[in-house]
């Protein structure tokens, strides 16, 4: 019977713990990882130009070797 004497509480639980979390910290993270977000972004499109520069320059052709190529004549005769 002393369940009739208790007062109820005043804060009753809750199952919103998310807002149990001060604001500066999901602020801090929140902003944490914008920077980072940002600067992942920058990094991929500088190794995507390299990637491509150095693809340009593997097929610019003065690179690769000169191939002898028979001329027109010779191919007739045979």
């Amino acid at each position: 019977m002393t369940a009739a004497n208790q007062q109820p509480s005043a804060n009753p639980p809750s199952s919103l713990d998310f807002f149990s979390i001060p604001q500066s910290f999901l602020l801090q993270i929140g902003t944490a990882s914008m920077v980072l977000l940002l600067i992942t972004g920058k990094t991929t499109v500088k190794a995507l130009e390299a990637i491509g520069e150095a693809s340009e320059e593997l097929f610019r052709g003065d690179r690769l070797p000169i191939l002898d190529f028979p001329d027109d004549n010779e191919t007739e005769q045979t």
